[in-house]
Parts: structure tokens; C-alpha cells; sequence
């Protein structure tokens, strides 16, 4: 045994042996997630890293010793990070995947070679954190959010539990001023930039991308799919402003599409250190393929200039096993379910793309629901056209937009778009998934597609009560 797996051997031991004593401790990772997740109504969103680098060097800087590479942009982010990660994993390395929003449990966004943080460590470390942030909570800085407690201990248990060769590291809002932004990268990626959080990150496509931008250190390589000509120039800018070598789509590295159909996709590849013909990935949506370019732009640069061993053949295994939740995801084949969390304008035109293309049908059913800060009016645009009846609904969070409101704006650009869909509200998310359940059963002659879209808290409600018939925590 190696003394880093000695090490890791030993603190798994001391977190499944340790019982808190100290009054108010936390027993069980219920009683520290519930801590943690109470915070975020209460304490909401601060951007800014000041009291994430005041708790870390509480801490001992943990986050200096992990390699990161940090992934930002709109859409594509999450997807770019499960394709890395699977690729490392498969190569041979231990991996640490950190991600936002969850899915189905709050262990779920700290992963570690694909399993979710273990209870005893969200115990052990929710208890290291709580007497800094109450410290931190009684200063002028005032409380620590949820997201900054969570970014913590995913560095603490990356850092003195598991020690993984890499983290791949996907921000949560924005860059610039995202609490993920403290740790300084091997590689940054950007895989894109459009109209999300404009509430915070600004109403330009220019000043959005200098927040996605905000993650390229000094010296520090980046690659980016960035495609609109405003965001492209202000990440070229922002690069060459830090002696950032940018490794950019269309200009360093470029991909041809081979031929897609629901499950499976091919593409050619090119970059500036070799070319591979027929990569396959599993993840269906053209888009995917740009996120899996990029994916791959950011190992050769490691392979390159890091020595990082990658074959080919692994590369290649790792991007075709590479799933992730939510996104193009089939969780029922009769009746046919579609989830996609397609929230934004960006998101929703990949979509529509995906459903003209990989998914035949008669009949498009589509139950969505939105938070109250996406430009809603446009994005709804890109499938409205197509569907039969639209179902708004409610996701069962704080911060939701609720369905009257949501639906105003749907029967607007339904009339803008020249749409004909019926659009029906019901504020409870289980009755409106009754009920558009029931609108395929009533027509078994046809080919119904039932498409459950928008924000991500009610792809992870909608996705656990159909796969295990539960609800899911509340990701943020």
C-alpha cells in the first residue's frame, strides 16, 4: 500500500469511527445536509470569493494541493465535465467530479470514480465547517451561503479523504465571481456563452462572457467553444491578457459530424497535435458532439504539455461510456419520456434540433417549468411550433416562477411563433406529470413523444419519482 493510499485508508477510518460529541453536532448527513440546504433560502446567492478565501485559509489552503481543470460557460458544461471525467477514469487515474445543480442527492455533486460522497464524510466535515461558519456568520462578512459551504467540503474531502489525480471542476453561475473561481486550474474550458442568469451576469452576450472569462488564470492554458463572434472576442482578449494559451473551436481544433441517431453519434476529429476518425459518443444531440471536441481538445492539451497518459482506445471507451442525467435522457420507452434541461434560449434550440432530428413522432406532449431569472420568451420560441399541448407547471423550490406567470408568456410567443398548442396550468408538478401522462394514453394509435423540459429542479423531481418513485432533494 502506497502512502497516499495509507493515508486515504486512514481517514476513511477515522470518519466512519468518529462520533461528534460537542453539543449541537451533527449525527447523521440528514441532520448536515439539512443545515446546508436550509441556507439557501435564507442566505440566497452572494457572487464574490472574499469569504471563500477567508474559510479556506481557515482551513490551511486545502484547495493548493488538488490538480483542477475548471469548467465554465451556459450550456455544455456539465456534459464536458462527465466526458473528462469518464475519460480519466478510464485511463487509470482517480477522479473527482464536482458538479451544480444535483439531480437526485445532495452526495450525488461530489463524486469520486463515480460514487457519491459517502455519509460518514458529510458528516465528519459538516462538522469541521460549522464552528467557521458560525464564526464567519457572527463577522462583518455575515453567513456563508450553501454553495460556498458545499464548495468547501468537496476541497476537504478531495484534499484530506480521497486525494483524486484530478478534479474536474464545473462552476456554478457564471466565473468571474463564482465561489468555484479560488482554485488555480491546470486548464480552464469554456464550452459556451448565452443568455442565462442575465439577473446577475449582465444582459449582454459581451459582458456574460467576460464573467465566463473571469476563470482564465495567468499562464494558464484555455480552450474554448465559444462560438458568437461578441463572447469569442472577449474571451481571445481576455486569454491573450493573461498569457493565456487559447485553444479555440474552428480555429485550433475542429470536427466534422459523421451521422447521429437517438443513442449513439460519430465525428471526426482534428486538433493541432493528431486527428481521429469515427469518435462515437452515447451522449444523443448534435451539441454534444462540440462539448465532446472540447473534451478532448482539453486532454491532448494535458497529454501535451502535462504528461498525461491517455490512449487512444481509452479516450475513446471513456467518451462512449460518458452519461449524464437529464439532458437527451430516455427514461421510459412506453410511454415514450423524454427528459432534457433545456432552460435557456441556447439550450432550447439545441433541443428542438434534437427532437426534428432523433426523435420521430406525431404528437409532442411537453411539461416544463421555469425559475423566474431565464429569458423565457425566446426560448419557448424555438419549440412551441412543434407541440401539441404544453403542460406549466411548478418546480418545487424557493425560487420557482410560478405557473400562471409562466404560462402568460408561453400563449404570447405561442401566438408570436404561429404555434397552435393547447397550454394547460397546473401548479402541482406530480398531477401535471399525471396529467400529460394520461394525454398519451388517451391516443395509444399514435406516436406521442412526452417531453418533460425547462429548469433542472423539475428534471431531478420529475426524473426520481419515475425511475424510484420518490422525490429527490432540492439541488442549487
Amino acid at each position: 500500500m502506497t502512502a497516499t493510499e495509507d493515508a486515504s485508508s486512514q481517514n476513511h477510518h477515522d470518519l466512519a469511527t468518529a462520533v461528534p460529541g460537542e453539543p449541537g453536532s451533527f449525527r447523521t448527513a440528514a441532520e448536515a445536509v439539512g443545515w446546508i440546504s436550509g441556507l439557501a433560502p435564507v442566505v440566497g446567492i452572494k457572487p464574490g470569493l472574499e469569504r471563500m478565501e477567508l474559510l479556506l485559509e481557515k482551513l490551511g489552503h486545502p484547495h493548493r494541493r488538488l490538480r483542477f481543470i475548471h469548467v465554465a460557460g451556459t450550456n455544455g458544461k456539465g456534459s464536458v465535465c462527465a466526458m473528462l471525467a469518464s475519460v480519466l477514469r478510464q485511463s487509470g487515474y482517480d477522479v473527482g467530479l464536482f458538479t451544480s445543480p444535483y439531480l437526485t442527492s445532495f452526495a450525488d455533486r461530489i463524486d469520486y470514480n463515480g460514487g457519491a460522497m459517502p455519509e460518514d464524510a458529510i458528516v465528519r466535515l459538516a462538522n469541521r465547517l460549522k464552528p467557521l461558519s458560525d464564526e464567519l456568520a457572527s463577522s462583518e462578512w455575515g453567513p456563508l451561503t450553501a454553495f460556498e459551504l458545499t464548495t468547501a467540503m468537496a476541497i476537504l474531502y478531495y484534499a484530506t479523504v480521497v486525494f483524486p489525480d484530478y478534479v474536474v471542476w464545473e462552476t456554478g453561475l457564471g466565473g468571474r465571481l463564482d465561489v468555484t473561481n479560488v482554485v488555480s486550474p491546470v486548464i480552464s474550458v469554456i464550452t459556451n456563452v448565452g443568455h442565462d442568469h442575465m439577473d446577475i451576469l449582465g444582459e449582454s452576450i459581451a459582458g456574460i462572457a467576460r464573467e465566463k472569462a473571469g476563470i482564465i488564470k495567468s499562464g494558464v492554458p484555455v480552450v474554448s467553444t465559444v462560438l458568437l463572434p461578441e463572447a469569442a472576442d472577449v474571451i481571445k482578449e481576455t486569454a491573450a491578457s493573461r498569457n493565456a494559451t487559447l485553444y479555440q473551436l474552428g480555429e485550433q481544433f475542429s470536427y466534422e459530424n459523421r451521422g447521429a441517431q437517438e443513442e449513439d453519434q460519430s465525428f471526426d476529429y482534428r486538433d493541432l497535435f493528431r486527428s481521429i476518425e469515427d469518435v462515437r459518443i452515447g451522449l444523443a444531440g448534435a451539441h454534444q458532439q462540440t462539448n465532446a471536441a472540447a473534451a478532448i481538445m482539453a486532454i491532448d492539451v494535458l497529454r501535451t504539455y502535462y504528461a498525461l497518459i491517455v490512449d487512444e482506445a481509452d479516450l475513446r471507451e471513456g467518451l462512449r461510456k460518458a452519461a449524464w442525467p437529464g439532458r437527451l435522457e430516455t427514461v421510459s420507452r412506453s410511454p415514450r419520456i423524454l427528459l432534457d434541461g433545456a432552460h435557456n434560449p441556447e439550450g432550447m434550440a439545441a433541443l428542438a434540433e434534437a427532437l426534428k432530428s432523433l426523435y420521430p413522432h406525431d404528437k409532442l406532449n411537453v411539461l416544463i417549468a421555469m425559475m423566474p431569472n431565464k429569458n423565457h420568451a425566446d426560448a419557448l420560441r424555438h419549440i412551441l411550433p412543434m407541440v401539441s399541448t404544453l403542460v406549466v407547471t411548478e418546480p418545487d423550490h424557493h425560487r420557482k416562477m410560478d405557473a400562471e406567470s409562466l404560462a402568460a408568456v408561453a400563449r404570447q410567443a405561442s401566438r408570436e411563433a404561429g404555434g397552435a398548442a393547447a397550454i394547460v396550468v397546473e401548479p402541482d408538478w406530480r398531477k401535471a406529470l399525471d396529467l400529460i401522462q394520461s394525454l398519451a394514453a388517451a391516443s395509444p394509435e399514435e406516436d406521442t413523444l412526452t417531453l418533460v423540459t425547462g429548469t433542472l429542479y423539475l428534471i431531478a423531481d420529475v426524473r426520481s419519482w419515475l425511475i424510484d418513485r420518490k422525490t429527490s432533494d432540492k439541488g442549487w
